[in-house]
């Protein structure tokens, strides 16, 4: 306890019932931190602000001038910023030429113009040629952005440029204080993958997968952010694979998830 004691955090992507940016904040609030939370909902920041006791504050990241105004919120609010976290994500599960303009532009935006942005705010916040004292910068990625998972292509080319964006931060910021790495799940059991969850047998076909038996929980996120945001942290311009060693085996094929599928509905039945 006490490993961010009296550092001052961002945490964007918090605004869904004990998604995993909520879960951040409340591991990073246990271990000394004081939170600002954002997103888009803002009586689901609000509720869990009053709950909590943290901050809290409105962002679309796919709006420059609306991340541009979080950094300068929370810099007011917190006193400045030590730590800032992009959990932001749309698991857009679609078959390759089914994608259409619209959606790529809408992902696009979302997993790699948005986070490109809010990198370039927080590093104005920061860096300590502007005014800052240095900081740690968090992309949270996927273990998808380096493995395959079918049907997923936009998201996983998103994942992976803002993954390499990251990279570029670390090498042209480190003088000026600043890490930034990413975190990179396996299959984790959040809102964003909640339906996928209902579907008997599915979460079943990628068990296999995981050297460590399970798939992964928030909590195993949010226990890696806090190292990756402490001073204990001497890294940076990487990608920690938390993810139960998923990428030595990697993900089910469609074939594979339908079998499981097809096996579970008919031990049910």
């Amino acid at each position: 306890m006490g490993r961010l004691q009296g550092k001052r955090a961002i945490i964007l992507g918090a605004s869904s019932k004990d998604n995993m940016g909520q879960v951040m904040a409340r591991r990073f609030m246990d271990e000394g931190a004081k939170v600002l939370v954002s997103g888009r909902k803002a009586e689901v920041l609000e509720e869990f602000a009053n709950e909590t006791g943290c901050e809290w504050a409105t962002c679309d990241i796919t709006s420059e001038d609306s991340v541009n105004q979080l950094a300068e919120t929370a810099a007011e609010k917190l006193g400045g910023i030590d730590i800032a976290i992009n959990a932001t994500g749309w698991g857009l599960l679609i078959p390759f030429l089914d994608n259409t303009r619209e959606q790529l532009e809408q992902m696009t935006a979302l997993q790699f113009i948005g986070p490109f942005q809010f990198y370039q705010a927080m590093v104005r916040k920061m860096a300590k040629s502007m005014g800052g004292t240095g900081g740690s910068i968090i992309q949270i990625s996927s273990a998808t952005a380096d493995i395959m998972l079918w049907n997923h292509s936009a998201y996983m080319g998103t994942k992976a440029g803002a993954d390499h964006v990251i990279r570029c931060v670390a090498n042209e910021f480190g003088e000026e204080g600043i890490r930034a790495n990413s975190i990179s799940p396996g299959l984790t059991e959040t809102p964003m993958t909640a339906e996928a969850g209902k579907v008997p047998g599915l979460y079943e076909s990628f068990r296999k997968g995981y050297p460590l038996g399970r798939w992964g929980t928030s909590e195993d996120i949010a226990a890696a952010a806090v190292f990756v945001a402490s001073d204990e942290c001497f890294m940076t311009g990487e990608n920690f694979q938390v993810n139960g060693g998923l990428k030595l085996r990697g993900n089910p094929s469609p074939d594979e998830m339908n079998a499981s599928i097809a096996a579970a509905s008919g031990s049910e039945g």
